[in-house]
C-alpha cells in the first residue's frame, strides 16, 4: 500500500506500515502530526494490519475491543520525539473482511474514561449505546442495507394489541410491501425486538431493496416488541401464547396471509433468537420456518455452572432439556453468529443438533461479534433463503 504524499513510500520501504515510516524520520512537528492524521484514515488498514491512534496527553492509552479469546484490553504506546501533544499507537492484526466494535480508554492519574475514537467517523449505534468501528481490509457495507432511490419503500402501520396471555398491550409495527394487494396472499415474518431491528439494522430499508430486486418474496411483517424481555423471551409461556394464539389470528383476520407453517418465520437476535425458538416449539407444526442470529442458545453438559448469571437460568434450563430430546421445531432453519463473540461456541454446538431432527439447516458464519450491524448485514442471506423472490416461492 502506498502512502500519499508528503510521504511517499521509497523502494526501501515497500512493505512498511504507515506508522512506521512516521517513526523513522526522526523529530516530529506538529504539522507533520497534523498531515499524517488528515492523509489517512483511522485506523489505518494496511492488508491484516490496521493501526489504532489517539493524541492527547494522558498518562496511558489502549483500545477496548470485542473480540472473544483475544486481549481485549490493547495498550498504545507514545510515538517518541513529538512535538505538542503526545501521539498513542497500536497495531492490530484482523483477518480480511472482519468488523471490530471498539473504544478508546485513557487513564490520567487515577481517572480512567472510555469513549468513541475521536478520530474515526464510522459509529455503530445499538440501544445500550455506541462504539467505534474498525473496518478492516475487505470489508464492505453492503449497498443493499442503504436506501435505494428506485425502491419504492413499504408502508409501516402502528399495531397495538390488548394481550390477555402477557397482561399487557403490546406495540407493534406491521410492514406491507410496496406493491400490498388485498386481492394477494403473503407470507409472514415475525419479528422480535422489531424496533431495534428498525432502528439499528435498517430492516425497513433492507425490506424494500430486497422485494424490489426479487431477492425477497413480498411478505408481510410484524416487528414485535417485548415489555421485559428478559423475563418475555426466555422460554416464557405467555410469550409464546401471545404470538401464536393472539398476533397470528389477529392479523391473519385483518390481513390477506398464507395460512400455512411453510409461509411463517420467527426470527430474532440473542434473546429473541431464544425467543423465536421455544414459541415454535411450544407451538408444534405452526411456524415452518425460523431465522436465529446469535442466539443465546447457552447450556451446559457438565454440573450448572453457565457463567451467563440469572438472567439465563430459564434458557438454560429449557436448552438442556432441548438437547437431551430434541425434536423438529421448523422445518427450515437459518441460523447465523459472529465468530468474535461468546456465541459462537454454543451456535455451532446446536447446529447438529436441529439437524439431528430433520430440519433443514443454513448456517453462516461472519468475522464480527454480537451487534446490530453484524445482524443487519446477514439480513439478505437470511431472509432471502426463507423467502425467497417470487420466480422461486411457491404461492398456491
Amino acid at each position: 500500500m502506498s502512502l500519499p504524499t508528503p510521504y511517499p513510500m521509497p523502494p526501501r520501504h515497500k512493505g512498511k506500515l504507515a506508522i512506521n515510516i512516521l517513526k523513522e524520520q526522526g523529530n516530529h512537528t506538529l504539522e507533520d502530526i497534523d498531515r499524517f492524521l488528515a492523509e489517512n484514515e483511522v485506523p489505518i488498514v494496511e492488508g491484516p494490519k490496521c493501526t489504532f491512534l489517539y493524541r492527547g496527553e494522558v498518562d496511558a492509552v489502549a483500545v477496548r475491543h470485542r473480540i472473544v479469546n483475544q486481549p481485549q484490553h490493547v495498550p498504545m504506546r507514545k510515538l517518541e520525539n513529538v512535538e505538542g501533544p503526545p501521539l498513542w499507537f497500536v497495531t492490530i492484526e484482523l483477518p480480511a473482511h472482519s468488523r471490530v466494535e471498539y473504544q478508546i480508554e485513557v487513564r490520567s492519574g487515577a481517572a480512567v474514561e472510555t469513549f468513541n475514537d475521536p478520530l474515526n467517523p464510522h459509529i455503530a449505534h445499538s440501544p445500550v449505546g455506541s462504539s467505534s468501528v474498525c473496518q478492516a481490509a475487505g470489508y464492505e457495507t453492503p449497498e443493499w442495507v442503504l436506501p435505494q432511490a428506485d425502491a419504492r419503500p413499504g408502508e409501516v402501520i402502528e399495531f397495538t394489541i390488548k394481550s390477555k396471555a402477557l397482561r399487557r398491550t403490546t406495540h407493534n409495527r406491521v410492514y406491507l410491501p410496496a406493491r400490498f394487494r388485498r386481492s394477494s396472499q403473503y407470507p409472514l415474518l415475525i419479528v422480535h425486538d422489531g424496533n431495534d431491528y428498525i432502528t439499528y439494522s435498517a430492516m425497513q430499508t433492507v425490506l424494500d431493496n430486497l422485494i424490489h430486486d426479487l431477492d425477497m418474496a413480498e411478505t408481510i411483517v410484524l416487528f414485535s416488541n417485548p415489555g421485559d424481555r428478559l423475563r418475555e423471551y426466555p422460554n416464557y409461556a405467555p410469550h409464546a401464547r401471545h404470538i401464536a394464539s393472539e398476533v397470528v389470528p389477529l392479523l391473519e383476520e385483518r390481513l390477506p396471509l398464507m395460512r400455512r407453517a411453510d409461509a411463517r418465520c420467527l426470527m430474532g437476535a440473542s434473546f429473541g433468537a431464544v425467543a423465536s425458538l421455544s414459541t415454535a416449539y411450544r407451538n408444534k407444526e405452526m411456524f415452518g420456518n425460523l431465522l436465529l442470529q446469535s442466539g443465546s442458545f447457552v447450556f451446559t453438559d457438565i454440573g450448572s455452572d453457565h457463567g451467563g448469571g440469572p438472567a439465563f437460568d430459564p434458557v438454560v434450563k429449557f436448552m438442556n432439556r432441548y438437547r437431551e430430546k430434541p425434536r423438529k421445531v421448523a422445518d427450515r432453519m437459518f441460523i447465523s453468529c459472529g465468530v468474535y463473540e461468546p456465541l459462537i461456541v454454543p451456535n455451532r454446538s446446536m447446529v447438529p443438533v436441529f439437524e439431528s431432527t430433520g430440519a433443514q439447516v443454513r448456517y453462516i458464519e461472519s468475522r464480527d461479534g454480537h451487534s446490530w450491524e453484524n445482524w443487519r448485514d446477514r439480513l439478505r442471506d437470511g431472509l432471502s433463503w426463507i423467502f425467497p423472490g417470487p420466480q422461486k416461492f411457491v404461492y398456491e
